[in-house]
């Protein structure tokens, strides 16, 4: 029996979860039966709204004890005036360092059916298969000193620090060399060695674990340049691997040439398989509660936890072409809908899927 900690979280996290926990608790999803134990509790906004704390004890008692945790999206404007040791985003950043969860896979397919979504041309952006290795408990979002301070001219500047450590370069690297090999052997590396002595220790190090990898081939780039090149020649990347602010910008960016970001799930994994499962997209308060959200990225991250954290590639394998399926039959919420065509909600999508899985 696996334990799995569910938090859905802030505006459509309840819905795109709820849709998603019908898919997880078939037991047909396995051979021979799928056996899960599903526990819930609130994070975010709704854990500040239960306990006065965006990630409350209990929350992450549950999360410690669990093999895995689905997670919704958190935060809102109406969350926007707390203190920041009480905003919604902080149960996240918390879950993260708490948890170990270090290493971010993001992966950027797009569906041979929403080709036409793209901002892109499709002549550009079709067959694209990208997988984003994000470090995700360093860098700028994490590193001391920061704050904001009045200078001596009395003058009030905002500072952050951006810190590696050579340890935390070297087991990112690992992670992301051990995914390039499983793909199609290649693997560029993100960072701005140009300018930032972070990026030079970066770019030293991860070029030192390469030679631990030699079927594998190891290209560097700028981040401005990563960043034109995914705009330009998506396709040339299979693998790319960079520190926590390049990453949550690329990544983004990655999503967009999907169709929509709506289609994204991510994997945030400790060193031993444990993970955090989420979509990418943010809690989309304008939406919530209207039933309207796309479920598929939160339930395709449902796939990622069956495969990394549970170790049950082939049903991972069944709900991903389920997704593929529902799309072949075109059905479409409103995030990827052309004009004129049908819309459907958030749980039908999901029922969908669910009888995609036979």
């Amino acid at each position: 029996m696996k334990k799995i900690a569910v938090l859905p979280g802030d505006g459509i996290g309840p819905e795109i979860v709820a849709a998603t926990r019908t898919v997880l608790e078939l037991k047909r999803l396995t051979a021979d039966g799928l056996r899960l134990e599903i526990a819930e509790a609130p994070v975010g906004g709704a854990g500040y709204a239960a306990a006065g704390d965006p990630l409350p004890p209990a929350t992450l008692e549950l999360a410690r004890g669990a093999d895995a945790i689905l997670f919704g999206a958190v935060g809102g404007p109406k969350y926007d005036a707390l203190p920041r040791p009480k905003r919604p985003e902080q149960a996240l950043l918390r879950l993260r360092k708490e948890l170990g969860l270090f290493a971010n896979l993001r992966p950027a397919t797009l569906y041979p059916e929403l080709a036409a979504a793209s901002t892109l041309k499709p002549e550009v952006v079709s067959g694209m298969d990208i997988l984003i290795v994000r470090e995700l408990t360093g860098d700028i979002y994490f590193g001391q000193p920061r704050g904001i301070r009045t200078t001596e001219a009395g003058e009030r500047e905002g500072f952050d620090t951006m810190r590696y450590t050579e340890g935390e370069i070297r087991r990112i690297a690992h992670t992301a060399f051990g995914a390039a090999r499983r793909r199609a052997k290649r693997l560029c590396s993100v960072d701005k060695a140009n300018v930032l002595e972070t990026s030079q220790l970066w770019r030293e190090v991860v070029t030192a674990v390469g030679r631990e990898y030699p079927d594998v081939e190891l290209t560097h780039m700028y981040v401005d340049n990563a960043a034109m090149q995914l705009l330009r020649a998506p396709k040339q990347f299979d693998v790319i691997v960079t520190g926590n602010m390049f990453g949550d910008i690329l990544s983004d960016e990655a999503s967009m040439l999907t169709g929509s970001i709506g289609m994204l799930p991510s994997a945030s994994l400790d060193s031993r398989g444990k993970g955090l499962y989420e979509p990418i997209h943010g809690s989309a308060p304008d939406i919530a509660g209207k039933g309207v959200a796309n479920p598929l990225a939160t339930i395709l991250s449902a796939a990622m936890l069956l495969r990394y954290s549970l170790g049950e590639a082939a049903a991972a394998d069944r709900v991903e072409r389920a997704v593929r399926k529902v799309l072949a039959q075109g059905l479409r919420t409103a995030d990827i809908a052309a004009p004129g065509e049908a819309k459907v909600a958030t749980s039908v999508m999901g029922a969908a899927v669910v009888a995609a899985l036979g």
